[in-house]
């Protein structure tokens, strides 16, 4: 049985509106209640509401709003109704993915709804198809949906089928259990596994301390291994590859790889190269984000990542972006041998439990330096060095240079509202203009501060970093909560910066393709995590990036039509040929 419903769509985003404040302006500017229906009403909490079906699309109250609070969408073509929408004039979600044998990832842009899709999956979220009249009885579910997802959710409400699910947001686990990791992890071991689960996500040196005292990185290890240990027929991992470094996430996507061999998971990454390593299926997700997410048809995972970063659906005939993602064969090659913008001496930093040292050197005009090593090994306390917050040992970290420093922590205070962050003096407003229409920043200046979410705090930092007048440009894991789409605007809009300016950039990433994107020369750190750390001096990219997947054991390919950087299959022959070259990135074109 079909359901068609509307071919329009009403988004208001009650964290900006400001109701009354403003006079209801959408109301009054709107001809439908000007001819006196109900097309804009106010609710019982005072928030105006849009009925989409008496909307006519005329676009009029989107622009007159005063806080950019509206969005009003024209369908090009009929949907079905909603398998799921968060409230009225709310995001809505079309469709919903199948779990395959093997791993299916699911793709696409932050806010388009690949969270909520495994939340309704794993039956934290019930289909409510739009209807917040009604409360459906789970057969009542069964009957709206296609057979394939009925016969899915009938076997999960029949409790055949059991679900692990590692959810996104892992922050809140200190305040659900104040135990030791360990207790956490034994308490969820139903299938006897945390023995080679200790081994697969490296837990031996955490499992004693308590959860709240553990890091970012290792909270994520701890989430991870507890999905993994559960006993279930399928398992869910929303980011898994967050606060992790690249030797860790290779980690966590060969434990993964090795589940699947056995059971049916599925993956929500933004990062390109361990999302495709990862993935056997993919499933697209193309829509507007915080307004409506669609589910594409499941696609083997090569063709269905090349018609994401195309732009372009095949099969459903749908373009849904006006540009493709392009990768340069050549990447981000040398720089032009320029004058030497800055030049630091070696450096050493003692601590009570930590020794960190860095040969000398220099970075030139024009030039991005990509900083890649484990965690916890001295990236952070190095950019911090020449920063001039952290102060060496044994030497004076003496410039005139200007520097623009974005943390990998963020904290952006003295203003209410991200607007008046952009105010401030200092600021280029070409780049500020251009970065914050790249990054879709714009859209959040009314929004307070304290209210951004970890991806929206992010793009606003990197775009205020990348504003500010300055001869030094240090990032600090600008990717942490980026999507991939924004990843990519991101490395195209420091290169444009720093080449245009003749200006120099440091870059700590663990994302492998950004990295590949915006580096002209690579610094690689080694050592012992938490113990020791040492720099060596920037290097030739391909010498670099070859010494660091050597360490790493990983061959990296460029895929032959998107050109994006592939990791190799462990031992295929491909792989095999590579290291026996000892070309582990790329061979020379």
């Amino acid at each position: 049985m079909e359901f068609f419903g509307k071919t329009r769509i009403a988004i208001i985003d009650r964290e900006k509106c400001i109701k009354e404040k403003c006079g209801y302006i959408c109301m009054k500017v709107c001809p439908g209640v000007r001819m006196g229906d109900e097309t804009v009403v106010v609710d019982k909490d005072g928030y105006p509401v849009i009925s989409e079906e008496l909307c006519t699309g005329c676009g009029i109250c989107p622009k007159k709003c005063p806080v950019d609070c509206i969005t009003i969408i024209n369908l090009a073509e009929e949907k079905s109704f909603p398998i799921y929408q968060y409230g009225v004039n709310a995001f809505r979600l079309y469709d919903l993915p199948l779990p395959q044998k093997g791993v299916v990832g699911l793709i696409g842009k932050n806010g388009i709804g690949k969270s909520t899709a495994i939340r309704l999956m794993a039956a934290q979220l019930l289909p409510n198809f739009a209807d917040f009249e009604t409360k459906f009885t789970y057969e009542a579910i069964l009957e709206r949906l296609s057979p394939d997802l009925k016969n899915y959710f009938l076997t999960l409400h029949e409790k055949k089928l059991k679900v692990s699910l590692k959810p996104q947001s892992i922050g809140k686990i200190p305040e659900l259990f104040k135990g030791r990791a360990g207790e956490l992890l034994r308490k969820n071991d139903e299938r006897g596994a945390i023995g080679e689960a200790t081994l697969l996500f490296s837990l031996q040196n955490m499992l004693n301390k308590g959860i709240s005292e553990l890091s970012g990185g290792e909270l994520q290890r701890l989430a991870i291994a507890v999905a993994f240990c559960k006993d279930a027929d399928l398992y869910y991992f929303d980011e898994p590859a967050a606060y992790l470094d690249i030797k860790q996430r290779l980690s966590c996507a060969r434990a993964l790889k090795g589940l699947a061999e056995e059971k049916r998971v599925v993956v929500i990454e933004h990062d390109l190269a361990v999302f495709d390593y990862l993935s056997d299926y993919v499933h697209v997700l193309y829509g507007q984000e915080n307004a409506y997410g669609v589910v594409s048809g499941v696609k083997a995972a090569r063709s269905g990542i090349n018609e994401y970063l195309d732009g372009f659906l095949k099969e459903e005939n749908t373009r849904f972006r006006d540009h493709q993602i392009k990768f340069s064969a050549a990447s981000s090659g040398e720089a032009a041998s320029g004058t030497i913008k800055f030049a630091y001496p070696l450096l050493e930093k003692r601590f009570e439990l930590f020794s960190f040292s860095s040969d000398g050197g220099s970075i030139r005009e024009g030039e991005v330096v990509g900083i890649l090593g484990e965690n916890a090994i001295g990236k952070t306390l190095f950019m911090r060095m020449i920063a001039g917050v952290e102060k060496p040992d044994n030497a004076e970290m003496l410039s005139s240079l200007l520097v623009s420093y974005k943390p990998q922590h963020i904290r952006l205070e003295g203003a209410a509202e991200v607007q008046e962050l952009f105010a401030a003096p200092g600021l280029d407003q070409f780049i500020s203009g251009q970065s914050r229409r790249k990054l879709n920043v714009n859209s959040l200046m009314d929004k307070k501060v304290d209210t951004l979410s970890g991806g929206e705090l992010q793009r606003v930092a990197i775009s205020l970093a990348l504003s500010s007048e300055a001869d030094i440009y240090l990032f600090d894991e600008p990717s942490a909560f980026l999507d991939i789409e924004q990843r990519l605007e991101f490395a195209d809009l420091l290169q444009s910066v720093i080449m245009d300016s003749k200006k120099c950039a440091f870059v700590i990433d663990h994302d492998l393709v950004l990295l590949d994107a915006v580096s002209s020369r690579m610094m690689i750190f080694s050592g012992e995590p938490g113990k020791s750390g040492h720099a060596a001096a920037p290097s030739g990219k391909r010498e670099g990036m070859n010494g660091f997947l050597k360490s790493v054991g990983i061959t990296l390919r460029r895929d032959k039509d998107s050109k994006r950087p592939r990791i190799n299959k462990p031992d295929s022959a491909l792989d095999r040929e590579q290291k026996e070259a000892g070309e582990f990135y790329y061979y020379e074109n």
